[in-house]
C-alpha cells in the first residue's frame, strides 16, 4: 500500500503526545504552547555538499550572508554612546556602533584610505579612528578629519561617509542586514514575535555568553540542536525524564520550534520511572551522588521543578511568578528564526547562535548565551564578555555553564565525526526523518529558497 503525505505527516512516536501533559498542569498553560503549525515538508535527501563544498559556502555567503537579517549583538551590549562592537561574518567585518542614546549604527568595518579595519575589539571610542594613517570619523559615519588634507583634494567629504547596513532591533538584540534592498525586519519576522510576548527577551540582560569553535560546517553543529532524536544515543542519563521521541515540532514562514517534555518518560525505555527518579534525571544526578531534592508524597517531577522555578523568579518577578505554567518551567522550547538565531522559549535561559569561523566552510562557532530575568525596578545589569573555548577546549572550562557543559561535551564529542563522515559518504544526500527533524528540513527549505533568488 502506497503511504500518502498525510500518513506521513500524521506519523508519531507512541506514547504521550505533548498537548496531553498541558491537562496536568498545575497552572492554566499560556495559549503560545498549544499553538501548532506545520505541514508536509517532503523526504527528499539534503545534498551532503552543503556541509563539505567550498563552491557552496560561497553560494551560501553570496545568496543568503549578504542578504539576510541576522543577529549581531544584544543592545546591553553597547550599552553606553561610543561604545563599539565588532561583528564578523564569513569575511565581512562589520562595526556596531551606538552613536546616541536612542540610535545604534552599522558600518563596513574598513578604512575609505586603505582598507585597513577601523577597529579589531570591542570597547568604546569618542571617534573611529584608523590606525594606519589615522584617518578618522564622528560616530554618526560622517568624515572627522584627513590627515596631510592638503594631499586630498579629490576627497568630497560630504561624499566619504563610512557605509552603512540596515540595522534594527527586537526582544533586546540588534539585527542587520547587508542588502540595501532587503525586505523589512518587521517582514521578515512576521508573527514570531507573538511567541515571546508573555517572555520579552529584552527584559533580559546576559549573564553568561561561551563562544566554542568546531572544526566542522556550521550546519553540522546547528542540527545537531535542532532536534531530540539523537537523545536516545548521545544522552542516554536523560531518558528516564525527557520525552524525546514525543516531541512536537512546528514551523512558519521564517521560523521553527521544538517543545521537548520533561519530567516524562522517554519512549524507548522498557520501564517506567517513580516521579524522584525523573526529577533526579532532570538535575542530572549522578549515581554518586545525593538527590538534589527529594520530592514530597504525591509530587511529580514537573510540578516540583515548577514550585522550584516558581521560587526563584519570585525575587525578580513578584507575585507574577505564581501564575507561570508547569510548562513554562519544565519543558525545552527552542525556536530558529532563520538563519542561525535560536531563542528558548518559556523561562528557559539559553540561546543559541551559528555561524561560520571566519571565512571556513569546514570550521564554525557555536555561542550560548543565557538571558537572565532582573528586578526592572532596579538597573539592567551588565552584559558579560563572551568566553572563548578553542578547538581542544573542553566546555567544562567554561563553569558558568553549569551541568549544561556535560550535555555539550557530548555533542561535541560527535560533531567532528559527522563532518569526516560526510567527506567519506557515497550516498549523496543526508536523509532526514520526517518529523523529528523537520526543524533541519524547514531550515534547508528555507535555504534552497534564498540560493534561488537571482
Amino acid at each position: 500500500m502506497s503511504i500518502t503525505s498525510n500518513d506521513k505527516t500524521s506519523a508519531r512516536s507512541p506514547g504521550l503526545n505533548y498537548q496531553d501533559l498541558h491537562e496536568r498542569d498545575s497552572r492554566p498553560v499560556p495559549e503560545v504552547l498549544r499553538w501548532q503549525s506545520g505541514g508536509w515538508l517532503g523526504d527528499e535527501d539534503i545534498p551532503v555538499s552543503r556541509y563539505t563544498s567550498r563552491e557552496f559556502h560561497e553560494i551560501e555567503k553570496e545568496k543568503m550572508w549578504k542578504r539576510v537579517w541576522q543577529m549581531a549583538c544584544r543592545e546591553e551590549d553597547i550599552p553606553e554612546v561610543g561604545d563599539t562592537l565588532v561583528y564578523e561574518i564569513c569575511d565581512i567585518s562589520l562595526l556596531v556602533v551606538r552613536t546616541s542614546e536612542s540610535q545604534i549604527k552599522t558600518y563596513y568595518n574598513a578604512c575609505l584610505h586603505r582598507g585597513r579595519q577601523l577597529r579589531e575589539f570591542d570597547g568604546n571610542a569618542q571617534e573611529l579612528r584608523c590606525p594606519f594613517h589615522g584617518f578618522c570619523w564622528n560616530l554618526d559615519g560622517s568624515l572627522k578629519q584627513v590627515p596631510c588634507e592638503w594631499d586630498f583634494p579629490h576627497v568630497e567629504k560630504a561624499e566619504w561617509g563610512l557605509p552603512e547596513v540596515t540595522v534594527a532591533t527586537w526582544g533586546g538584540f540588534v539585527f542587520i542586514n547587508l542588502d540595501p534592498n532587503c525586505e523589512s525586519f518587521e517582514s521578515f519576522l512576521g508573527d514570531f514575535g507573538w511567541h515571546f510576548e508573555k517572555w520579552p527577551l529584552e527584559k533580559r540582560y546576559k549573564s553568561v555568553h561561551v563562544a566554542r569553535i568546531f572544526p566542522c560546517n556550521w550546519k553540522v553543529v546547528q542540527d545537531a540542536f535542532s532536534e531530540a532524536f539523537h537523545v536516545v544515543a548521545t544522552h542516554p542519563q536523560l531518558l528516564a525524564a525527557i520525552g524525546d521521541a514525543n516531541s512536537q515540532y512546528d514551523w512558519k514562514d521564517n521560523y521553527s520550534r521544538a517543545i521537548t517534555p520533561n519530567g516524562t518518560p522517554s519512549p524507548h525505555i522498557k520501564w517506567i520511572p517513580t516521579e524522584q527518579e525523573m526529577f533526579d534525571a532532570m538535575s542530572d544526578r549522578r549515581l554518586d551522588e545525593p538527590p538534589i531534592v527529594t520530592l514530597a508524597d504525591g509530587a511529580t517531577a514537573r510540578s516540583t521543578a515548577g514550585d522550584g522555578g516558581r521560587a526563584m523568579l519570585k525575587e525578580v518577578l513578584g507575585d507574577k511568578a505564581d501564575e507561570i505554567s508547569d510548562a513554562e518551567l519544565s519543558d525545552s522550547i527552542y525556536y530558529t528564526l532563520f538563519p542561525n538565531f535560536h531563542p528558548w522559549g518559556a523561562y528557559n535561559r539559553i540561546c543559541y547562535r551559528f555561524r561560520p569561523y571566519e571565512d571556513r566552510h569546514d570550521m564554525s562557532v557555536m555561542e550560548c548565551m543565557y538571558l537572565e530575568p532582573y528586578d526592572e525596578s532596579q538597573p539592567k545589569p551588565p552584559a558579560v564578555p563572551i568566553h572563548w573555548l578553542g578547538v581542544d577546549d573542553d566546555w567544562a572550562e567554561a563553569p558558568e555553564l553549569g551541568l549544561l557543559a556535560r550535555v555539550f561535551n557530548q555533542d561535541t564529542y560527535n560533531l567532528p565525526k559527522v563532518q569526516k563522515g560526510l567527506k567519506s559518504m557515497k550516498k549523496p544526500g543526508v536523509t532526514l526523518a520526517n518529523y523529528q527533524e523537520t526543524k533541519i528540513r524547514h531550515f534547508h527549505k528555507r535555504l534552497s529558497e534564498w540560493i534561488a533568488k537571482p
